[in-house]
């Protein structure tokens, strides 16, 4: 199947990515999850404006340097960093052969950020998915999200999720 990424210098995106069988690692194995993220910002800077990481799944957007649109090697960077040293589950003779340990689903989903409202939908997504998938009450309740930054930025009140609209509840991009 044929992938087509829009790859923008200096974009902002949306992202969403998986584990492979939605086996619930990030949260157990979180510091090395952050080491890969600060090993990957290291050699390929980038800006998280917004991140959840959930037991399987995680959310984040990003701001790529105004001269660089290769998100594809940071995710690559990421998932190997994390990876390295985990024990995988089988994995077959496709995935052996592009050096895939199956922890991680292979593709990702991206969506690029079109302008101020798009970039506050996908930030109000982002801070309510543990709330959507029963982790918590409410976004500040979840410590695997930069919410409580978004907070003291003043970009959202500490107690913002309790009243946010059905279109934040409904919205699907899992």
């Amino acid at each position: 199947m044929e992938y087509r990424r829009h790859y923008q210098p200096g974009g902002t995106y949306f992202f969403t990515v998986v584990t492979e069988s939605r086996r619930p690692l990030l949260i157990e194995q979180i510091e090395r999850l952050r080491e890969a993220f600060r090993h990957c910002i290291q050699r390929h800077p980038f800006s998280i404006e917004g991140i959840v990481v959930l037991p399987d799944h995680l959310h984040t957007i990003w701001r790529l340097p105004e001269d660089d649109a290769d998100y594809s090697t940071r995710w690559m960077v990421i998932k190997r960093k994390f990876s390295a040293g985990l024990t995988s589950e089988h994995v077959n003779q496709s995935k052996w052969s592009k050096r895939e340990k199956g922890i991680w689903q292979r593709r990702f989903w991206e969506h690029t950020i079109r302008d101020q409202d798009d970039w506050q939908r996908c930030l109000d997504y982002i801070y309510f998915n543990p709330v959507k998938h029963g982790y918590c009450a409410s976004p500040a309740d979840w410590p695997f999200s930069s919410f409580d930054r978004a907070v003291q930025q003043g970009q959202y009140p500490a107690d913002w999720g309790a009243q946010v609209s059905t279109t934040v509840r409904d919205m699907d991009w899992e």
